[in-house]
């Protein structure tokens, strides 16, 4: 009888307490407001592109979320393709971010990254407990997907310089919402502390 493969992917982690998740980052940005999306989201991309590097050399599995745009048949592969290859506003932040072949993708027909996809399955797989939530729009698919990480008891990490909207102001009110309901943390990427997030202290019972 052949041995039963317990591995989902063979390159990256079997087991991480903590995961990155990138949402709609890989994005043509070819829609109504896409215009002023991809401007605000330029201005956090070296951010963004700092914070997977750091991830991946601390051995932080990175998993792409990334909307299907409604087409049932999309390809993520493809996506990326298009993404680099064609002149869209997104192929900027295609070419700092394109995955690696050891990343994950997760493809999401709606706003959060948990709804009729396969990444619940993912999280249980490497028993991810702490998520790092990044991409856009942030008062849109990352807080539906940060909503949704706090129903299931995630720790939230989405660092205040890793997110965009397509206004500022909106922005704001998004982090303000995910620090004050969701408990997330929403300190600058910069200010992570990896070891402590990687290596927490055993809880004391008093």
């Amino acid at each position: 009888m052949p041995r039963k493969n317990s591995d989902l992917h063979g390159n990256v982690p079997d087991k991480a307490t903590v995961a990155l998740i990138l949402i709609d980052l890989i994005n043509d940005l070819e829609f109504e407001g896409g215009e002023a999306l991809a401007e605000q989201v330029m201005r956090i991309a070296p951010n963004l592109a700092a914070l997977r590097k750091t991830a991946k050399q601390r051995g932080v599995p990175v998993v792409y979320v990334n909307d299907n745009f409604g087409k049932w048949q999309s390809d993520f592969k493809k996506l990326v393709d298009h993404c680099l290859a064609d002149d869209v506003r997104g192929r900027p932040l295609a070419e700092l971010l394109k995955p690696d072949d050891d990343d994950y993708f997760v493809l999401k027909p709606k706003h959060s990254g948990f709804f009729s996809t396969t990444l619940d399955t993912l999280l249980s797989y490497l028993q991810a407990r702490t998520l790092i939530l990044a991409g856009v729009a942030g008062n849109i698919c990352v807080l539906f997907t940060a909503n949704d990480a706090f129903m299931r008891d995630f720790h939230l990490l989405v660092p205040a310089d890793c997110i965009a909207s397509n206004t500022a102001e909106d922005n704001d009110a998004a982090l303000h919402q995910m620090r004050t309901v969701l408990r997330a943390d929403t300190r600058p990427s910069a200010a992570i502390d990896w070891n402590a997030l990687l290596h927490p202290a055993p809880e004391t019972q008093e």
